[in-house]
């Protein structure tokens, strides 16, 4: 069936024009929506429509441009962008699929697509039988086809989007980015932080290496971006250092006493705050000195099977930790908090848990998660991009998605 796909704002990466293009050659109608010129340089020549007006007139301009070319689908990267929030809302009203790319809930190989929303928005079922059911009649996918992704691409697409950013004023007035901070201030922030990354992991391994051979129990502490929707939109918590407080003042009262509590950064993480200060304050506030260890980096391969448990908010590692069979707690809603995956009762209660994931229901699970929103590629690289494109078709063209027909 001849389709209508508008595509509004995705990656910093050449992957929205190769999947419109594949789709036009499909047969589909495509259009696009620029909203800044980092869009417009990735979007490559193809017709487009610029939005320059402010965030207020989106809907109206969108409710226009729906009508008058009968758009049937619409193409985004991430739900919670302010430019998205507006499209995603009308387009429900009018019975328009919206299509959501997102990070993959399985990585490396894997990128999210779901219809309707993502994360805390997803349409899975939050039924650990209905996975159970469902997911045993399934293919077992494993890890997909691997592709080379170096991280260096993902850094140079990132840094052309940004420096054609520098036309916005001009092109672009109204634009406001949904980022937390300027792109200067992120790339110096890396720069440092990436330069001292060689030093943080001889110490960091040194120190996994003597948690582990002194069979002391150890807790895992993954820490997240601020600026990620999965904290700003689908949490509790303000912050890491919000989070930080919250798990240390329920693991010194409830926690047993010879246990250690190893704090991880997250890898792309911009060094802008100093968490390692952060945390001595916390350590001397709640009587913990000597027993919060803090690292950059770690083999999480490492890390995960020897570690008495982990404690996350939303954090994809909470899956690969339910994975490998590490007992694990969700201080949010994922998608993979489930009876029988993860801890259901409080963090008080957590730290004495022996429970451990049932892994037949996790292998169901992640069939039926692989089966309904996981496309095998990439965003970045070549290899990756291709790959995406062509598994993203199975998800996209349908009438109905692999989940409603699993519904």
């Amino acid at each position: 069936m001849r389709r209508s796909f508008l595509f509004l704002q995705g990656v910093c990466s050449p992957f929205f024009a190769r999947l419109a293009d594949r789709l036009s050659a499909d047969g589909h109608r495509v259009f696009k929506i620029n909203f800044n010129a980092g869009d417009l340089l990735y979007w490559g020549g193809r017709p487009a429509w610029n939005y320059r007006g402010k965030l207020a007139g989106l809907r109206a301009f969108l409710d226009e441009k729906y009508r008058q070319q009968g758009i049937t689908d619409q193409v985004l990267f991430g739900d919670r962008r302010p430019v998205h929030r507006p499209a995603v809302d009308l387009a429900s009203s009018l019975g328009i699929r919206t299509h959501v790319f997102e990070e993959g809930y399985l990585r490396p190989h894997w990128v999210t697509l779901e219809r309707e929303g993502v994360n805390g928005h997803s349409l899975l079922p939050r039924d650990p039988d209905w996975f159970r059911r469902v997911g045993a009649r399934l293919p077992d996918y494993r890890n997909g086809k691997p592709f080379h992704a170096p991280f260096s691409a993902r850094v140079a697409h990132d840094v052309c989007y940004h420096l054609a950013g520098v036309a916005n004023p001009v092109l672009f007035s109204a634009y406001r980015t949904h980022a937390p901070v300027n792109a200067a201030i992120e790339y110096a922030g890396y720069l440092k932080r990436f330069a001292l990354l060689p030093l943080y992991r001889r110490q960091d391994d040194a120190l996994i290496d003597r948690l582990i051979a002194g069979r002391q129990p150890f807790y895992l502490l993954p820490l997240q971006l601020n600026g990620d929707a999965q904290i700003r939109d689908h949490s509790r918590f303000n912050d890491m250092n919000d989070l930080m407080e919250f798990v240390m003042a329920s693991f010194t009262r409830h926690a047993p006493d010879n246990a250690r509590l190893l704090i991880k950064n997250h890898p792309l993480d911009m060094g802008l705050r100093n968490y390692r200060r952060v945390i001595a304050g916390l350590e001397k506030r709640f009587a913990l000195t000597g027993r919060i260890d803090y690292i950059e980096s770690g083999d999480l391969g490492k890390l995960l099977p020897a570690a008495r448990g982990v404690v996350t908010v939303n954090s994809t590692l909470g899956c690969l930790s339910v994975g490998v069979g590490c007992p694990t707690v969700a201080l949010s809603d994922p998608i993979y908090n489930l009876p029988g995956l993860t801890f259901q009762g409080k963090l008080d209660e957590f730290w004495g848990n022996q429970s451990r994931p049932e892994a037949e229901l996790f292998r169901c699970f992640r069939n039926a998660v692989i089966h309904t929103t996981q496309v095998n590629g990439g965003f970045y690289c070549r290899d990756g991009i291709s790959m995406a494109v062509n598994d993203s078709l199975r998800l996209l063209e349908p009438e109905r998605s692999p989940l409603d027909e699993l519904l």
